[in-house]
């Protein structure tokens, strides 16, 4: 059994895998981790759930071996702290007292009861697009926009303020920054929500911040943690679904089409997306608290599991002709969220938004096309959650009333 020699990150093709990764054969591979510790990579579906359902694997990341070297902490600091309430790197019972506290806001009834302020939101940002005129950056245009002004809603984070989070947030998980300068965009990050907090227990209003801070049971550091992460994941993962989505809905028009005047498609192209771009390319990570078989080896206690969800979630086995991108295709199964204890909190969000954001920009312009060659994309290889970097895209005018 070869050996892979620290994880490839760098795609060929801004749509696939690394080709090194795609070439592999069987579900689970030994690697040597970005430390010189020796490790795994799942890259079978059926393994890949199994771990992220196992409670015998960690996701405090203590003791993980770093898969790339820009994760790899400081010298002198084998494990980097998690802040007061950010659950996400927790286990339970840790992980689910926090989640009890936000189920419940993120159910699909509440999500229903948001989707016209959120049709509002996309058609004012195209509103905006249309006004601003040809050619735009679709990612600041767009794609960071929508997301953001949605947390912001949310949250009850005033939207004037929100290039404060997204410049910042954007180098905390830029990977290309060394990670003395990873930690000081997040330092500021929860310094900016610290004081948040407090304007929040001042002045309450009507938002979930709001309402965590009065109902009482979490203290001021746990409220800035919990606040930093649903900020975070609730505005950088969708942004990215959506302007690396457009740029491969713009590289195959009739699959653009199929979206664009079909309303049945929406939902099953929002899941097909997420299947196909799998943009959370290095993890998720685990570390096995107790020795573990697994695919006819064994995990031994301590040694690091990275997920590779772009191989993943083109496992044959689960989805006939995975490399095929078909947006009618029934691909709910897909671990884009993840799965298990740890699965999305905020997905029926991110779907709601993906699924009336891409026919309504596809609607409203249906002469889109990308304003540069598809090669000269700037593609963001080396952050934590896989995306371009600007998309240039452009439009034909639109006839005005009473032209021929």
């Amino acid at each position: 059994m070869e050996t892979l020699k620290v994880l490839p990150v760098e795609r060929e093709d801004p749509f696939e895998p690394p080709t090194v990764l795609k070439e592999l054969h069987g579900s689970l591979h030994p690697m040597t981790y970005a430390d010189g510790r020796p490790g795994w990579l799942v890259t079978g579906y059926t393994e890949a759930r199994a771990v992220l359902d196992d409670p015998r694997f960690s996701n405090t990341q203590q003791g993980a071996a770093p898969p790339i070297k820009e994760l790899a902490p400081p010298e002198g600091m084998a494990d980097l702290v998690i802040p007061p309430g950010f659950f996400i790197a927790m286990d339970d019972p840790e992980h689910s007292r926090f989640r009890r506290l936000l189920t419940g806001h993120f159910s699909m009834r509440k999500m229903r009861r948001l989707e016209p302020r959120i049709q509002e939101i996309i058609d004012g940002q195209l509103d905006e697009m249309a006004h601003a005129g040809a050619p735009a950056d679709l990612v600041r245009a767009f794609a960071l926009p929508i997301p953001s002004l949605v947390i912001c809603e949310l949250l009850g984070v005033p939207y004037g303020e929100r290039s404060r989070f997204q410049d910042t947030t954007a180098q905390a998980v830029n990977l290309d920054n060394s990670i003395e300068q990873r930690g000081a965009a997040a330092a500021e990050l929860m310094g900016y929500l610290s004081e948040l907090v407090g304007r929040k227990r001042a002045e309450p209003g009507e938002d979930l911040l709001s309402e965590l801070v009065a109902g009482g049971e979490l203290n001021h550091e746990e409220l800035t943690g919990v606040a930093t992460l649903l900020l975070t994941a609730g505005h950088e993962t969708t942004a990215n679904m959506l302007s690396l989505g457009t740029f491969l809905l713009l590289c195959r028009p009739e699959q653009a089409d199929l979206v664009r005047t079909d309303p049945g498609v929406a939902e099953t192209a929002v899941e097909e997306l997420m299947r196909y771009l799998s943009i959370t390319h290095i993890g998720p990570i685990r570390v096995a608290r107790a020795d573990v078989p697994l695919a006819g080896q064994t995990i031994k206690a301590g040694e690091t599991v990275t997920i590779c969800l772009p191989v993943v979630n083109r496992d044959a086995t689960r989805f006939p002709a995975p490399d095929r991108f078909d947006v009618t295709r029934q691909a709910g199964q897909q671990l884009g969220f993840s799965h298990g204890i740890h699965q999305c909190l905020g997905q029926q969000l991110a779907r709601m938004e993906m699924r009336l954001a891409y026919p309504a920009l596809l609607r409203r312009f249906p002469t889109l096309r990308l304003a540069v060659p598809a090669k000269e994309v700037p593609l963001r290889p080396r952050a934590s959650i896989y995306g371009v970097a600007a998309l240039p895209v452009t439009w034909s005018p639109e006839p005005r009333s009473g032209s021929v």
